[in-house]
């Protein structure tokens, strides 16, 4: 008798539906919602990389042994230098040696197998590798230990201080980096820099966050309003047939291709009051009463990032509104015709109604784009003068980069993507929720 076959592995409808997306699924986990939570996470600390002691996220005081291992034999290694130079500083010195060698002691009690972890990590820096493992190089440590060492050390700069004052010519640099290293010892004990959400409060009540807030929704709402009318009339201009139309519409794209970045310092040149051409025609034609105010005053430079994204954007804009165009059949428009409808009747109740779902796609894009603007204001104008132009990703990456305030930085980022979250969201359920109801409902 046959054993009956086996039936092979197979997954249903359902299964295979969640087996297809599942490569984007996880692409769009790791690149965009593992740094954003990453973001989220930072900005839960005072987290700055230009202050050695808050340059780590710690949740509970500890030390840093690497730090802590460098500064030690540092210190050491020093005080022979001072011997050489002044054997009159011994005592001084040799008390210096037993108050850090007690403290040494009863920081190495405090936990068991710290011990171990000290002489692995003072091992590593003797054979110059980094210690990258933060579970071997940071170790929480009692308050009781902290207070007693930051006193110690403040008692012993304190003497090296006095040894300074009668020291001859040559001991004056060997105490001055001891004193330095001394006071530098203390950057190994690092406070805890949780702050929970007391950076999103800080800037959400500070002015320069909603300046910057308030410049990017004017920018938003400005260009991608006159984008959608010129990109409108662009896209009808291209729809029609004509001799080179084709060559038309490949050279419309062109500002739209070129980078952003490239595009804003070439505006720069072209708005500079000395010798930028569009400021002297402007200038010429009556529409600004001098051609430096474009790039030196609030309003010039608001007015030059929103005219150089509508020059770039628009074409995209258009673009996608032709696409929308081109589903219309002509068929409509001669019907429309032969009742007697003129060109503007036409235009209200044949193309708009038609290429709505292509305007509400094309604008939800455009201004979530709008936005998220950084690129064209930093180059353009760097968000001035006086930050009249900076826009909320401009001040985050001030903060991030430049000021290196990871903290703050990131609670700024966390605010930009809520927003855009929750400004596409109001748009699809305002605006956009019946998009794609007809389409449901059949």
């Amino acid at each position: 008798m046959k054993q009956p076959k086996k039936r092979r592995f197979q997954l249903n409808e359902r299964q295979l539906g969640y087996a297809m997306v599942a490569p984007s699924i996880i692409l769009i986990a790791v690149i965009i919602i593992w740094p954003i939570l990453l973001s989220a996470w930072n900005s839960l600390f005072d987290y700055r990389l230009n202050d050695p002691s808050k340059a780590e996220r710690i949740t509970s005081l500890s030390i840093n042994l690497e730090t802590y291992a460098d500064n030690r034999y540092l210190v050491y290694d020093t005080m022979e230098d001072v011997r050489d130079t002044m054997p009159q500083a011994e005592s001084t010195l040799a008390n210096i040696t037993s108050a850090l060698d007690e403290q040494h002691e009863t920081l190495l009690k405090t936990d068991e197998g710290l011990a171990d972890r000290y002489e692995e990590v003072n091992t590593m820096l003797e054979n110059y590798q980094p210690v990258n493992d933060d579970d071997l190089r940071l170790t929480e440590i009692p308050e009781a230990w902290t207070d007693g060492f930051t006193a110690t050390l403040d008692e012993q700069t304190a003497a090296v201080q006095t040894l300074r004052e009668d020291a001859p010519e040559g001991a004056i640099q060997p105490l001055t980096d001891l004193e330095s290293q001394l006071s530098n010892t203390k950057n190994a004990v690092l406070e805890p820099n949780f702050v929970g959400v007391n950076n999103y409060t800080q800037y959400l009540a500070n002015g320069r966050t909603w300046t910057a807030m308030l410049n990017t929704l004017l920018f938003t709402v400005v260009t991608v309003g006159v984008e959608l009318a010129v990109g409108m009339l662009v896209a009808l201009l291209i729809n029609r047939v004509f001799i080179g139309r084709g060559l038309v519409r490949a050279a419309v794209l062109v500002p739209w291709a070129i980078p952003t970045a490239v595009a804003a310092m070439m505006w720069t040149f072209l708005f500079d009051g000395q010798s930028g051409i569009m400021a002297h025609y402007m200038a010429q034609l009556g529409i600004i009463d001098d051609p430096g105010v474009l790039l030196s005053t609030g309003a010039g430079g608001m007015f030059s990032v929103m005219f150089a994204d509508i020059w770039k954007t628009t074409p995209y804009m258009a673009l996608l509104l032709l696409a929308g165009l081109q589903t219309i059949p002509r068929s409509m428009y001669e019907a429309a015709a032969v009742d007697g409808a003129n060109k503007f009747q036409q235009f209200f109740s044949i193309t708009l109604p038609m290429i709505r779902s292509a305007i509400l796609v094309a604008v939800l894009f455009r201004a979530l784009d709008a936005f998220r603007v950084f690129d064209l204001i930093y180059v353009l104008t760097g968000g001035g003068p006086a930050n009249s132009t900076e826009s909320i990703s401009v001040y985050a990456y001030k903060l991030l980069f430049e000021q290196q305030n990871f903290g703050a930085g990131s609670a700024l980022s966390v605010i930009v993507f809520l927003s855009v979250a929750l400004l596409s969201t109001i748009f699809i359920k305002l605006i956009g929720s019946d998009l794609f109801s007809g389409r449901l409902k059949q």
